[in-house]
């Protein structure tokens, strides 16, 4: 049963569950821009729907002035009265938080474990969508992404040319296991997916957060900051999925669960490309949000919207790329999935549970990265581990094929060091678990 799961969950995470400052200061920002943008397109509104229009924009404004006043005062976190088909699920996981309390408590916002508020809050903003049929499809957080994304072009277009100068050339194909340039390019072009993820608009509340050094330069003097690099052992889970495709001439599927749209999008792009390129992979496919998420995480509009943003580019490199991953999306051999279990508050052991057709569908892959903080935290069930505990440990069974966190530090969370290098790094930088400034690639490949 989950439930007791969740009583382990509960107690272990304890210290993680009471997260006042972090709400408090975060997550009502959020709101207030959320609010700020539907205000700003009151005017759209009434030229769309008339008097609806505006009447259906203080309905939601009503509605999250509400939802910000619950979460600064600490109100009891509530039911979802919005009727879609997760709503049954998000409301027996808050029944499960009730049991988990006693009759005497209920659960509320500085009383719950952090993560499963931070993603209810995502949730009911959604639910804020639904008091109108005339909005239903406002892009709350797609302008501020979209933005992000030409301020980055801007500032990194020599970043992204060259990356794509780099998978245009790769157009000989090499049997991977013997040839040296390509086991050079790998950890490479990992590290560039990794490092992408240090654009996260949600850590920053909706400002600008993006890669503004040279990230291509960069990589050599970034190799000290990544506290667990298991790249060798990525490559070898991957050479012998390659081994074993040709022996029983079947695909290598490598699966991306998906983080920030924008810059980072267009790393991990780039990573799926160099797979196929180098024949590491046979098939790639990406798993994303159905609803806006986190501010910044990627969706199907985002995915979309990126290539046909590549293709429409001036410089060649960039518009062959983005050509180029619109036939591999055409042609099935880049598949994109939905699925609301990466919006619900479960931590991924209980994906076998919550959602089976998912976790059949991932046991179908060859490895499976996953990018960025809230996946990790998923992962582990964002626990105060100790921070040498394996990182198989940390999963409790969740296992349906081999997996990879590509991530870069931005919540306490951490597990898989060596004994003894939480102290140093403690000792040298207080903050090194949430600045972004270290990261991680970190494998488990048994099951």
């Amino acid at each position: 049963m989950l439930l007791s799961k969740y009583f382990h969950t509960y107690i272990f995470s304890c210290c993680r569950s009471f997260a006042y400052l972090t709400i408090r200061d975060r997550l009502p920002e959020i709101l207030s821009k959320v609010v700020d943008t539907v205000h700003r397109h009151k005017n759209k509104f009434f030229q769309e729907h008339g008097q609806e229009g505006v009447e259906a924009e203080k309905r939601v404004i009503s509605f999250l002035s509400k939802l910000r006043n619950e979460l600064q005062t600490d109100k009891p976190v509530i039911p979802l009265t919005d009727g879609l088909p997760d709503s049954e699920l998000w409301n027996q996981y808050l029944q499960q938080q009730k049991a988990l309390l006693g009759r005497n408590e209920r659960p509320s916002w500085f009383k719950s474990p952090w993560l499963y508020v931070e993603c209810y809050m995502y949730r009911r903003i959604h639910e804020a969508v639904k008091q109108s049929a005339l909005l239903v499809e406002f892009p709350w957080f797609q302008s501020k992404k979209q933005q992000l994304f030409f301020y980055v072009i801007i500032c990194t277009t020599l970043k992204i040319i060259y990356l794509c100068n780099i998978l245009c050339s790769i157009g000989f194909v090499i049997d991977a296991g013997k040839s040296p340039k390509i086991k050079e390019l790998m950890p490479f072009i990992t590290q560039i997916s990794l490092w992408g993820n240090r654009c996260d608009l949600s850590i920053s509340a909706g400002r600008d957060n993006s890669q503004k050094s040279s990230l291509l330069a960069s990589l050599e003097g970034l190799k000290a900051f990544i506290l667990v690099d298991d790249s060798k052992s990525v490559w070898s889970v991957l050479l012998e999925s390659k081994k074993t495709k040709a022996e029983e001439t079947s695909s290598t599927r490598v699966d991306i669960i998906l983080d920030n749209a924008g810059f980072e999008l267009v790393t991990d792009l780039v990573l799926a490309d160099f797979l196929l390129a180098s024949q590491l992979a046979t098939e790639i496919h990406f798993h994303g949000k159905c609803m806006p998420w986190f501010v910044s995480d990627t969706t199907k509009e985002d995915f979309d919207w990126t290539l046909r943003v590549l293709q429409a580019d001036n410089h060649f490199w960039m518009s062959n790329c983005g050509i180029k991953w619109e036939g591999l999306a055409k042609k099935g051999v880049w598949v994109y999935h939905e699925h609301s279990f990466w919006t619900l508050p479960h931590e991924f052991r209980d994906m076998a549970e919550v959602a089976p057709d998912l976790h059949a569908e991932l046991q179908k892959s060859n490895l499976i990265f996953f990018k960025g903080d809230l996946n990790y935290r998923k992962l582990t069930g964002d626990r105060k581990w100790d921070l040498t505990t394996s990182f198989h440990q940390s999963l409790q069974g969740f296992h349906p094929a081999p997996l990879c966190s590509l991530r870069t530090l931005k919540a306490d969370i951490q597990v898989g060091l060596q004994p003894g290098q939480g102290e140093q790094l403690t000792a040298s930088d207080a903050n090194w678990m949430t600045n972004g400034k270290y990261a991680i690639i970190q494998l488990s490949a048994s099951t």
